[in-house]
């Protein structure tokens, strides 16, 4: 790492010229015609403007590069630095003095505009608090006006109104020969213009001219892990840097590629793609839509693909690790993602049938969707033999131990790893003992009491659990519910006892909202719990068309007593319930539930 201070006119010059340019991972540049004008008064005053970051190409192409916003004649160059940090202020910089044409921005409710950049001498050579106020922007004919454009208050559409109204173009700082003629058309006009002329050249003109930037260089031998931790602590965008757009610029980059294909690679695009079919296929893999991009995340793709690639590697190569940090990611080569990518989208719509069969079919009722990346990564290993009976009742025990017993709920990574490597191993009967994740995953009994809302996935799942074992609805109760059906008459989480009744009868019981007293049931069935549960079957069954001992039957299909019910006995009913949903977990786990015991002191 090396620390440099060229002036800012190298610097914009480097950029037009392309030996500067942006790696494709940063972001489009908008600063807003405020900022601009701001930075523009910092640069007049010779005020620390920050330090800029760099990193040296050794020339080649790390990643895909692209020349800042107006530097575009410079695409045909092979750059000598990429910028880091500091595109914003560098770009503004270069629009606003080095070209000579408008700067595209936007004022502060975001429309779009075309502006000049003036500094108003008389102004600029006085007091330094006045600064900002001296540096104008005017629009695009460079004419400032106000009351609906019919009244003018600034012309500059002439060198001679510019000189008039003693308004200099900052567009012409670092050209010496519009300097030269500007200043000679200026003082021609009034003879006290020398003095005006000479402060504003030596407060103002020189400020810029000699205006330094620290610029901090990494060496092209910098690692892309290291660009991307960089990146994240020093950029001032406020956005972080993540590992696909890092991917995307350096997949771009792959000369190899682009020589082969005639193109580069286009990661976003061949992500798209694949989302979309997935989305389509399976609404609990999240949404793309226009400016909606939610669920199953290209962070879980690209570690999906790595688990599989390291998992393959470490079978020729036994001292390599199972694994998917963001080291491991950004070392994916092109090659190994191009010949992946199509197994691991395949293995995750594998995932969303198997969801499905789960019963779990909407985003919000997905108890991790963390999980869902080693679960790909072995489909995609075993391929179809993830349908055998018993890797099938594997995997199935696996995903509910890791929900009910909260195992994805903090760092996730190195179980990642081991979960793949034990259920593939276990699957091909190489492994004498089951995958971790079964073996620590534990319910404790209380933990019913606890489970109140959608932020615990074991909520989630005992919710997917009910309506797996078979739960009827209680308006909709011609069949049990379908992943279809969930969706069409929008089957949520109800409360079984409302939530009137037990402000009524227990007030200020915590157990009310507990997963105990809650059921999957649809809006329309909701419309009707009201008043006592005794109540309200009477008027579903009536409802319905049921008689009362046959809708009984549809009851206990919720894992609940419907003589509890009857009896509007909360006490009674939540202590049965609990531990009949005890039962399901137990089923669900392939393990007996952990009951706290008390001990006397």
């Amino acid at each position: 790492m090396a620390l440099d201070s060229p002036k800012l006119h190298e610097l914009l010059k480097d950029i037009k010229s392309g030996i500067l340019q942006l790696p494709d991972f940063q972001r489009e540049w908008k600063w807003d015609d405020q900022r601009i004008r701001e930075l523009i008064a910092t640069v007049t005053l010779d005020y620390p403007l920050g330090v800029v970051m760099t990193l040296e190409t050794g020339g080649k192409k790390p990643f895909r590069p692209r020349t800042l916003t107006g530097a575009e004649a410079g695409r045909a160059v092979v750059p000598h630095l990429l910028l880091l940090d500091g595109q914003q202020r560098l770009t503004s910089l270069f629009q606003a003095l080095h070209l000579d044409q408008p700067v595209r921005t936007v004022d502060d409710r975001n429309k779009d505009l075309e502006r000049w950049y003036y500094v108003d001498m008389e102004r600029a050579v006085g007091s330094s608090t006045d600064r900002d106020e001296s540096i104008v922007s005017v629009p695009k004919d460079r004419v400032l006006r106000s009351n609906f454009a019919r009244t003018i208050n600034l012309d500059l559409s002439s060198r001679s109104k510019e000189c008039g109204a003693r308004h200099f173009p900052l567009s012409d700082v670092f050209n010496s020969d519009k300097v030269t003629a500007w200043q000679r058309e200026f003082v021609k006009l009034d003879d006290e213009n020398w003095e005006l002329w000479a402060k504003f050249e030596q407060q103002i003109l020189h400020n810029i001219r000699s205006f330094q930037i620290p610029m901090i260089k990494l060496a092209a031998s910098t690692t892309k892990d290291a660009v991307c931790s960089v990146f994240e602590r020093v950029n001032t965008g406020g956005v972080p840097l993540n590992v696909f757009e890092l991917l995307t610029a350096t997949y771009a980059g792959d000369s190899q590629y682009e020589q082969n294909h005639g193109d580069y690679y286009r990661l976003p695009d061949v992500w798209q793609d694949i989302k979309r079919i997935l989305a389509t296929a399976y609404p609990v893999l999240g949404r793309l839509e226009q400016g909606v991009d939610d669920g199953l995340s290209t962070s879980d793709f690209l570690q999906a693909v790595t688990l599989v690639n390291t998992w393959e590697r470490k079978r020729t190569k036994p001292n390599m690790a199972v694994s998917c940090k963001r080291r491991d990611l950004l070392n994916l080569p092109l090659d190994d993602f191009i010949r992946l990518a199509p197994r691991v989208a395949s293995a995750f719509g594998w995932v969303g049938g198997f969801l499905n069969e789960q019963f779990i079919v909407r985003q919000a009722d997905l108890p991790y969707r963390t999980q869902l990346v080693p679960l790909a990564a072995v489909r995609a290993i075993l391929g179809d033999q993830a349908d055998e009976t018993d890797t099938r009742e594997l995997l199935t025990r696996w995903y509910w131990c890791g929900v009910l017993g909260e195992m994805y709920g903090g760092a996730t990574e190195s179980r990642f790893t081991r979960d793949v490597e034990q259920l593939v191993a276990a699957a091909k009967g190489q492994a004498l003992s089951v995958p971790d994740t079964i073996t620590e995953a534990a319910f404790l009994a209380d933990r019913l009491d606890t489970l109140t809302t959608r932020n615990s996935a074991a909520y989630k799942g005992i919710f997917a659990l009910l309506v797996k074992q078979g739960a009827v609805d209680w308006y909709h109760s011609e069949s049990a519910f379908t992943p279809g059906s969930i969706l069409q008459h929008a089957v949520d989480i109800r409360h079984v006892f409302p939530k009137q009744w037990l402000a009524r009868h227990v007030p200020g019981d915590w157990r009310g909202n507990s997963i105990v007293n809650k059921t999957p049931l649809s809006y329309r069935a909701s419309k009707s719990l009201t008043g006592s549960p005794s109540a309200y079957l009477q008027v579903l069954a009536r409802e319905t068309g049921t008689r009362p001992e046959w809708f009984d039957d549809v009851v206990a299909t919720h894992v609940i007593n419907p003589d509890l019910l009857r009896e509007d006995d909360f006490d009674k009913f939540y202590d049965d319930r609990s531990a009949r949903l005890v039962e399901l977990v137990n089923e669900a786990m392939g393990k007996q539930t952990v009951f706290r015991i008390e001990v006397d002191r």
